[in-house]
């Protein structure tokens, strides 16, 4: 059967952009970077963007496109005989239901904060109270439940419709719609009484608040760069899977870093002028950052500001849609494999997949609930979820990507690499880069991969 193909490129760049834009952008990046010195680490940030993600990401999309197939058999498709590096599909499957078991959850979140700033009975609720509801909702299962599933059912029904038709259609709607909120969020966000300061501390960089932080800004910096485009698990490598070779990979990777960053960067100007005005700055720790800064902090600020009820409501619907296009993105990869490796259709796999899915969300909903006495040192379901898929299989499976595409005897091959990437009109990946790539660009992925156990346990 013929692989199907983006109906254009801008569905390409927006359904790959959308897959990296993520949670993670809109909550951790304004707080990391309020801990670590603002606009100081904000430029740190952009630079290892640019030394890390952009090789990664087009060694991703290059294996991609170069197979057609998603990771269940692109390695496979590649790989020289007797090698093992098909292997790796077990690690991507395994990742990307490992992301969704907890990240639908959040996503249930945000559909739950969206309804309750629609009907404005959150808007009584200062920080404290924040908090409380928030504690109380994530552990009422007859409400965490119906979201998550909800939230299951809507995306693989979007992916049951087709790559064109559901994904490629939907997902573009949902990017553009993004867009124009966050743009007029952060308009608003900017006419507060404290914006000014708010933008200085996030704007102008002063780098002797960089300087106190460390090393542990450069890693946080790494980390987040790393983290925040999602490579190493397939989920972009599919989209590589679905474009013809009209363009070369460079250019293409770094349109879709630039809309992840824009995205990030535009979070902050939503983020640092409501923080300064109604909290004196963004208080939450940069090194032990979660999603409860959404629901707790932020929507004290909220309900503290004027016309808070509209801003909360359109700020979550936007929270919505960037966790939807994550969730519909990893969904078609899950989609995909079992295209490849079965005889099954969208549609079949799909409600097999939904079932599955719902089993599988279970025990980070629990957490909060009849299982939330488990932990592992310290952390509860949901932390050991994120952690293992965070600072495990995405940096590692970055690796696999790197040194699969630089070594030529035991991996496809540099050359190989080369002529994918560079097929096609645009910017050309440059052949200078081999060693960087080849020797220095894994060592960076082990240094982050380190760190996340140096942060996790010490």
């Amino acid at each position: 059967m013929e692989r199907e193909k983006f109906g254009s490129r801008l569905g390409f760049i927006l359904i790959s952009a959308g897959c990296a834009i993520g949670l993670g952008n809109v909550y951790r990046f304004p707080i990391i970077t309020g801990g670590y010195g603002g606009a100081a680490f904000v430029l740190m940030y952009i630079a290892f963007l640019i030394l890390l993600g952009i090789p990664a990401m087009v060694a991703e999309l290059a294996v991609g496109r170069a197979s057609q197939k998603s990771i269940a058999s692109s390695f496979d498709e590649l790989e020289k005989p007797g090698q093992k590096w098909h292997l790796m599909k077990y690690v991507g499957i395994a990742g990307n239901y490992l992301l969704m078991m907890f990240y639908t959850a959040i996503s249930g979140w945000m559909f739950v904060y969206f309804f309750k700033y629609l009907n404005g009975s959150i808007l009584p609720l200062d920080a404290a109270g924040a908090g409380e509801y928030f504690g109380s909702m994530v552990s009422n299962l007859k409400i965490t439940i119906p979201a998550t599933f909800a939230t299951i059912i809507i995306c693989f029904g979007v992916c049951s419709l087709g790559l064109q038709k559901g994904v490629e259609r939907i997902t573009k709607v949902m990017m553009l719609i993004l867009f124009a909120l966050m743009v007029g969020l952060a308009v608003y966000s900017c006419t507060l009484d404290n914006a000014v300061e708010g933008l200085k501390f996030y704007l102008i960089p002063s780098f002797e608040n960089l300087e106190s932080a460390g090393w542990t800004a450069v890693s946080a910096a790494m980390g987040q760069a790393f983290f925040t485009l999602s490579i190493g698990i397939g989920s972009i490598a599919i989209f590589g899977s679905y474009i013809s070779k009209e363009r070369r990979l460079t250019g293409e990777a770094i349109t879709i870093i630039s809309l992840d960053t824009a995205v990030a960067l535009m979070s902050g100007l939503i983020i640092f002028p409501a923080a300064f005005t109604y909290n004196g700055g963004v208080t939450a720790d940069a090194g032990t950052v979660g999603a409860g800064f959404l629901f707790t902090t932020l929507t004290g600020i909220f309900n503290a500001m004027p016309g808070g009820r509209i801003v909360g409501t359109l700020f979550f619907l936007f929270m919505i849609f960037a966790a939807y296009s994550t969730v519909i993105a990893v969904f078609e990869n899950i989609m995909s494999f079992w295209l490849d490796l079965t005889k099954v259709g969208r549609k079949k796999a799909a409600i097999i997949n939904i079932i599955l899915m719902m089993v599988l969300a279970l025990p980070c909903l629990f957490g909060f609930n009849i299982w939330s006495g488990f932990s592992i040192g310290g952390k509860g379901i949901m932390d050991l979820e994120d952690f293992i898929i965070s600072n495990n299989l995405l940096p590692l499976g970055a690796l696999v990507y790197v040194l699969f595409c630089t070594y030529n005897k035991r991996g496809w091959g540099w050359s190989n690499f080369m002529n994918e990437a560079n097929a096609g009109r645009g910017i050309a990946f440059p052949n200078w880069l081999r060693v960087y790539v080849k020797y220095v660009l894994p060592l960076i992925i082990l240094v982050v991969w380190a760190q996340g156990y140096i942060t996790m346990f010490f």
